[in-house]
């Protein structure tokens, strides 16, 4: 029988378990180092007005650290690969992907194999355990391939880069940081993660997969979705009922609604601490958002990333952020960074009807985040 939350108790769970009440107590890269471990993995993308979406969700709950520091802090205990899209994980992680090859279908690795030769891969692999760590630009140039289009977005005709590809998706290069423009810096396993490279995985990829991936939402829908992204076919297999039935989770039902959602078994006994008072600007791909039907229940708040919403269709605007404060979920803000003037620029803030919006609290948010920059 699932467990029933009430919507308070959801909210107050939620909050919580995605460490946005306080700061964390450690600071700089020990702050960084657990925020990677409790959030098991933090969804990367490139673009970056007021920072990357990974640099928002660091600045929503680590004191002491700047933009692009966790690319930079943290030598050897990260990489890079899909977990919820695309993603920045702990080394920890590593031994459970290595022998997986764990991609999401719109990767489409097998066609970026049948395009480059295994003698180039091989070929590429080499280069780059000699020069690695290593971006993709400065590879050896290995000839021109056609180019994989996703609906005129086109990816990559270098054969090389291409290979590296593959080398990635397979484990056998990893991403071992970013370079000062921050490209991608290419290693082999054994110099980028020591320790980790090969070290055993104590249980299969499946298993392990739901278990962290439960960790990581808090309430992890059992419906589809990106959080299930590369185990589509485990959501459905006996395993997560299993992994019920023997007690590593628990199901969970929230007041006024029918989805049931997996969740560690102790999520209601730890201890969540008291709001800092701090507002707080979230990322449009923060893990607290994933399932942004269970933030519109909870909270009221009905949020949608607009960015590739051609602009006549948006609502508010291209890249919104999300405004949390005092345990709610207060407003939406765009802006951009002006390094000539060492500020953050408001594009537009729309407070949501009917709360409270703190102006004060808003300005030192924006104090705290032009200081990271």
């Amino acid at each position: 029988m699932a467990l029933r939350l009430t919507r308070d108790e959801a909210r107050r769970v939620l909050l919580g378990h995605h460490g946005l009440r306080a700061d964390l107590p450690e600071t700089g890269a020990a702050g960084l180092q657990r925020l990677l471990l409790e959030r098991r993995c933090i969804q990367l993308d490139p673009l970056d007005r007021v920072g990357t979406n990974a640099d928002l969700v660091a600045l929503a709950r680590v004191q002491g650290v700047r933009r692009g520091d966790l690319h930079r802090a943290l030598p050897g205990q990260t990489f890079e690969h899909f977990a919820k899209e695309r993603c920045l994980l702990p080394a920890s992680a590593f031994p459970y992907y290595r022998h997986q090859a764990a991609e999401t279908p719109w990767w489409r690795l097998g066609e970026r194999e049948r395009k480059v030769s295994p003698e180039l891969i091989e070929a590429v692999c080499a280069e780059v355990a000699e020069r690695g760590p290593i971006t993709a630009d400065a590879l050896s140039d290995r000839g021109r391939v056609e180019a994989i289009d996703w609906s005129g977005w086109k990816g990559t005709s270098k054969a090389a880069t291409m290979a590296l590809e593959v080398l990635w998706t397979r484990c056998r290069v990893v991403v071992a940081g970013r370079d000062g423009k921050g490209a991608r810096l290419y290693d082999v396993p054994h110099r980028a993660l020591p320790g980790h490279h090969d070290a055993p995985a104590d249980v299969p990829f499946d298993r392990w997969a739901v278990l962290d991936r439960a960790e990581a939402a808090g309430l992890l829908p059992r419906n589809a979705g990106p959080w299930w992204s590369m185990l589509s076919s485990t959501r459905t297999s006996a395993l997560p009922d299993a992994l019920v039935a023997e007690g590593a989770l628990i199901e969970v039902e929230v007041e006024g609604g029918k989805t049931r959602y997996l969740a560690p078994p102790d999520l209601l006994d730890r201890t969540c601490a008291e709001d800092d008072g701090r507002m707080r600007i979230l990322g449009p791909l923060d893990p607290f958002l994933w399932f942004r039907p269970l933030i519109e229940q909870l909270f009221g708040f009905d949020y949608v990333w607009e960015v590739y919403k051609p602009a006549e269709k948006r609502t508010y605007g291209w890249y919104v952020c999300p405004l949390l404060h005092a345990g709610e979920l207060v407003g939406r803000f765009e802006g951009h960074w002006d390094a000539a003037t060492g500020q953050i620029v408001v594009d537009g803030l729309w407070p949501e009807p009917g709360r409270k919006f703190d102006k004060r609290a808003f300005n030192r948010a924006l104090k705290r985040h032009a200081a990271a920059m």
